[in-house]
């Protein structure tokens, strides 16, 4: 006589175990839709250009490490977002060479495509043998009025000394 390879009772499991596994992936697939259907969050880009003003600062009278540099940052936005932000950057290391690194916080106050509040953007950015890499994203939590809730993304582009950004963003709706 031949013996089959499962009993019947691990074959029943593993049928049990296969459709809970098909039932769980179909659970998550309409609680997904059912959620994208909703519009709970709108995805928008905006677009423009800024001028930026950086001055070195110290806080309260003092003055930074040696080998770290201290700057205030005001920018005025233009495009998609009209406003303003004011910040504090430090930096480090040595940009004529191409080597160094900043750190940054601003706050933006505004219109972002018609609502206005404002939000914090957090930088990070490095340059190292001439290749630069930039992270600069919303703050969670930070956004006020009808700006509550935003988070994103936001591209810094520098040409010719002319800067832009391109923001991309979600808002609960």
């Amino acid at each position: 006589m031949i013996e089959p390879l499962l009993n019947p009772r691990e074959m029943t499991m593993g049928w049990v175990r296969g459709a809970c596994a098909v039932t769980l992936c179909f659970l998550l697939f309409v609680v997904a839709a059912a959620a994208a259907e909703k519009g709970d969050v709108m995805s928008e880009q905006a677009t423009g250009t800024f001028e930026v003003k950086i001055v070195p600062e110290t806080i309260a009278g003092k003055t930074p490490a040696p080998g770290l540099s201290q700057m205030s940052i005001d920018k005025t936005f233009h495009g998609d977002l009209e406003g303003s932000s004011r910040g504090s950057m430090i930096s480090a290391g040595n940009p004529k060479a191409g080597e160094a690194g900043y750190v940054a916080m601003e706050i933006v106050t505004g219109r972002l495509k018609g609502r206005a509040g404002s939000f914090a953007l957090m930088h990070r950015a490095t340059m190292s043998g001439g290749t630069a890499a930039m992270e600069v994203t919303v703050v969670p939590g930070s956004g006020t009025q009808a700006l509550k809730g935003i988070a994103g993304t936001f591209i810094i582009h520098i040409n010719n000394g002319q800067h832009s950004y391109d923001f991309d963003y979600e808002l609960p709706e």
